[in-house]
């Protein structure tokens, strides 16, 4: 039961991980400081779609998952809902990439307002 939770906990993580790469850079808009930490993780998270790399967190879920006897992400809320958002079942190459994309597309126009808004301060 403790395995079970561990990993839920990890997809949690995970799932928060995703949301403040996608969407964080919306709330870097009232809280510029906070920069600091979305722009690594927009660029890791762009990295790891555009390299078709595993991000650290899926084996770190994995790994108590399986030692619990889980075979799979049958059963409850979080394994019908959320694992279907975060592992697509029909995510391909082109598609990590249109995701990588999609990061950037959210994030770029995000800081380059920001940008701009300090440039003319400074001006």
């Amino acid at each position: 039961m403790m395995l079970r939770l561990l990993a839920d906990g990890v997809l949690m993580l995970h799932l928060a991980f995703i949301l403040w790469v996608a969407l964080g850079g919306f709330w870097v808009l009232r809280r510029p400081p906070l920069a600091w930490l979305h722009v690594p993780a927009v660029l890791w998270g762009a990295a790891i779609e555009f390299t078709a790399g595993v991000c650290p967190l899926t084996p770190l879920e994995n790994t108590p998952r399986r030692a619990a006897g889980e075979a799979g992400y049958a059963g409850g809320f979080i394994e019908h809902y959320l694992l279907a958002l975060i592992y697509p079942a029909a995510l391909t190459p082109a598609r990590q990439w249109l995701l990588g994309g999609l990061v950037l597309a959210v994030n770029v126009p995000i800081y380059l307002w920001l940008w701009r808004g300090l440039w003319r301060r400074r001006v």
